[in-house]
């Protein structure tokens, strides 16, 4: 049975939420039908007519890309000009496409995080935090035997998550009482008699804005007609999330040394660096994709180097003015770090979800430089 594509767009955003988007950022359904369905969907880091003609080859219905088809304002599409051709092939293709970018960007588990734990960097922290999120704590109380049917409602719709954690839960045993007054249809007991029920105390977090979506979800599994269940607020900060981060090295290298393993993870023949080869390197920050505006709050935060992409002459003269080193291993190749990723990520969504999609990463390279 085919997936509905925005059943996958909520997976896409339980993963990174919109509110992380930047301001300035184009993210979400770009182009297409929410409620088409698909048995494929094809991940990218860009959309063009090669990505596009490949999706309807492989025939997949949906494009996840990470970069907007639309970034700038549309004020006319001639489909006499390459940009309009595309979007004429898209919409007679019947292909949708959805863009996570700067959401993914900063995301727990996102570009950035991901990059760092290729390099292996250790203790990391978020470079340039994202605003908190707020959450509330459910607790709810569930007769013996029903827990499993309402905890998949809760995580189902959107609780229990705490990073790169899903279906995150936590349940203790105990006795409830109450007496059904006349006018009760109770599940258990009956009326006029107090009743002592073995219930489990379920309970999980919920970001704010899916509060009423989750307590839905709760009540239509639930087997009581009442049922008890109390929200509270808490103050807990947002997991790790934001734009880049910082972490340390298992052991010091020498910069010449950063620069050959950087190339080696990924893939790269060659990079461009900043800095003296010798210098000791413990503490590297690193950001996905263009990430040289971060280099002030890399060197703030004792960075001895900050590995992204982007990175202009002039930025590179101020970086090793200001005594930080830096290597520019490319836009393509510091973010396509996160699309094996998310794929797994999806294909055990689905899975867990009873939905049946598969999900293919593009073989096409969008990468508009090469290096001779």
């Amino acid at each position: 049975m085919a997936v509905k594509c925005q059943a996958v767009f909520r997976l896409i955003e339980e993963f990174a939420p919109l509110s992380l988007a930047e301001k300035w950022d184009n993210v979400g359904l770009q182009l297409g039908d929410p409620l088409a369905e698909t048995n494929k969907i094809l991940l990218t880091l860009d959309v063009n007519k090669t990505v596009a003609e490949e999706a309807l080859d492989q025939g997949a219905g949906l494009i996840i890309s990470h970069h907007p088809l639309f970034f700038k304002p549309v004020r006319r599409l001639s489909f006499d000009l390459p940009s309009g051709e595309l979007v004429a092939f898209l919409i007679r293709s019947y292909i949708t496409v959805y863009t996570a970018h700067t959401n993914l960007d900063g995301a727990a588990g996102g570009v950035s995080a991901v990059l760092a734990g290729r390099l292996g960097l250790e203790n990391l922290t978020v470079l340039s935090p994202a605003a908190s999120r707020r959450y509330v704590k459910l607790v709810v109380f569930v007769p013996s035997g029903h827990e499993d049917a309402v905890r998949d409602a809760l995580t189902g719709a959107g609780a229990g998550w705490i990073g790169n954690y899903r279906d995150c839960t936590f349940q203790t045993r105990g006795t409830g009482t109450f007496r059904p007054l006349t006018c009760a249809s109770p599940f258990i007991g009956r009326q006029g008699e107090l009743e002592q029920v073995e219930e489990i105390r379920l309970e999980t977090i919920i970001p704010v804005e899916k509060t009423g979506m989750v307590v839905e979800a709760m009540l239509e599994a639930h087997p009581y007609e009442e049922v008890a269940y109390d929200i509270y607020s808490l103050a807990n900060p947002e997991a790790a999330v934001g734009l880049g981060r910082l972490g340390r090295l298992p052991e010091p290298v020498s910069f010449r040394k950063l620069v050959e393993h950087v190339k080696a993870v990924l893939g790269l023949e060659e990079v461009k660096a900043g800095g003296l080869p010798e210098r000791v390197v413990k503490k590297v920050a690193v950001c996905g994709g263009a990430g040289a505006e971060l280099w002030p709050l890399a060197l703030q935060s004792g960075a001895d180097v900050l590995v992204t992409g982007d990175i202009n002459y002039h930025t590179g003269q101020e970086m090793l003015a200001e005594g930080i080193n830096f290597i520019d291993a490319g836009h393509h190749a510091t973010e396509r770090v996160i699309l094996p990723v998310l794929s797994r990520y999806l294909e055990e969504s689905c899975r867990a979800g009873g939905l049946e999609a598969q999900v293919l990463i593009s073989q096409v390279n969008t990468n508009p430089f090469t290096y001779f």
